[in-house]
């Protein structure tokens, strides 16, 4: 036996949101889901109430012991998306979500290559760090900022947006997977929203420069690039506002600025559909 629901493209969708309470005589089974349901979009649901287990798109995810889950979805991702919860009693839900496409940035370069030759020094020092980024990536905490309203960590005008991407002579380059906001060396960077810091880079990497990485829990991480300086540690529990370093431009950066970048289990994430928009100065 199957209940099925779709949600409307790129729109914020609640149906019947389950509660912690028994359910009532009369009353179904669906998720509930709120969010941006579109490209680069973010949304926190809540699982049929009794769910044994939830997958997305055919895989399984975790949900928190009150029911409650966070999904996103990649820059590229498909126009439609699956959730399925199992019952005990082996009944699927199951919710059919639109994810609405979007316009992105192109700047075509039709007499640049697509990629510099690297230089030695980067060839030898790039799969390390890669490594490093990986590691990171794969570590699991009890971090509970997902279910945050995010912060911007910095308040400042927006340089480059995320999704935007160079053609160089018809070949498409790797679009920049996040926000970037041009702010002042030494400009203080905060935490967006609780976490648990997973990598703090101790030297700085040959494109993000001092990178800063924080776990926000179930699978949602930041990534803070080209910092001046990183204040905190490896393993540290930061909350939201905290100071966790500063602007800067280290790495592979033609100025000061703050690099931005937001992923949920392998999906880039826009920052400016998870922090809204950027606050007035």
């Amino acid at each position: 036996m199957f209940s099925r629901r779709r949600f409307a493209a790129g729109c914020v969708a609640l149906i019947a949101a389950p509660t912690a309470r028994a359910r009532g005589a009369g009353e179904t089974d669906s998720f509930a889901l709120v969010g941006s349901l579109e490209q680069g979009g973010w949304a926190l649901g809540q699982v049929p109430v009794g769910t044994s287990s939830l997958r997305v798109d055919d895989r399984l995810i975790p949900f928190a012991a009150d029911g409650r889950f966070p999904v996103g979805f990649d820059r590229d991702a498909a126009r439609g998306a699956r959730l399925e919860a199992v019952l005990p009693d082996g009944r699927s839900v199951r919710a059919d979500l639109a994810i609405m496409p979007r316009q992105w940035n192109l700047s075509r370069l039709n007499r640049l290559p697509k990629y510099p030759v690297p230089s030695a020094e980067f060839a030898a020092r790039r799969p390390a760090e890669l490594a490093q980024i990986a590691s990171a990536r794969e570590k699991q905490t009890a971090a509970q900022g997902w279910r945050q309203p995010f912060r911007w960590p910095a308040i400042g005008r927006i340089s480059t947006l995320f999704g935007a991407q160079r053609i160089y002579s018809g070949e498409p380059g790797a679009y920049h997977s996040g926000i970037d906001l041009a702010l002042p060396t030494g400009t203080p960077v905060h935490a967006p929203a609780d976490g648990v810091v997973i990598l703090a880079a101790e030297a700085p990497f040959m494109l993000e420069g001092n990178l800063l990485m924080l776990d926000h829990g179930m699978g949602l991480s930041s990534a803070f690039l080209h910092l001046s300086r990183i204040d905190v540690r490896t393993g540290d529990a930061v909350s939201q506002g905290q100071l966790i370093g500063a602007v800067g431009a280290t790495g592979r950066a033609t100025g000061p600025h703050l690099h931005w970048g937001l992923m949920w289990r392998g999906a880039r994430i826009d920052p400016l559909l998870v922090a809204g928009s950027m606050p007035r100065l």
